[in-house]
């Protein structure tokens, strides 16, 4: 059930991005967001942490800054696998919305164990 609602709040975040940075950000419709998402939570079960471990040493030494870079990897491969129905304009397009889907997933976060106390 906890992984259908993250499937949900990204692919609402996903229409969130298309609608804020329409020229970079694109997204066919309500059935590309839900598809993305669930390729991006697929691809975040198995093909990140591969990344995370082969970029050890640079995670390591960026202070955990570098994940950010492994976030977007992974967000411009899901573009990859989507086709024309979810496009990312660039690299630093993912490196922002990587950053931005961290920081909404950490609010999200926080106010779900704040409700369930």
């Amino acid at each position: 059930m906890k992984w259908l609602l993250g499937i949900v709040i990204n692919a609402v975040f996903f229409i969130a991005l298309a609608g804020l940075f329409k020229d970079s950000f694109y997204l066919s419709g309500i059935g590309a967001a839900i598809g993305a998402s669930v390729i991006l939570s697929l691809l975040n079960i198995v093909v990140k942490p591969i990344l995370i471990l082969l970029t050890l040493p640079v995670t390591i030494l960026s202070l955990g800054l570098f994940l950010f870079v492994i976030n977007a990897i992974t967000l411009s491969l899901t573009d990859h696998l989507m086709g024309d129905s979810f496009e990312i304009s660039s690299f630093g397009m993912s490196m922002l919305a990587s950053v931005l889907l961290s920081l909404f997933n950490i609010i999200i976060q926080n106010t779900m164990l704040k409700s369930e106390k």
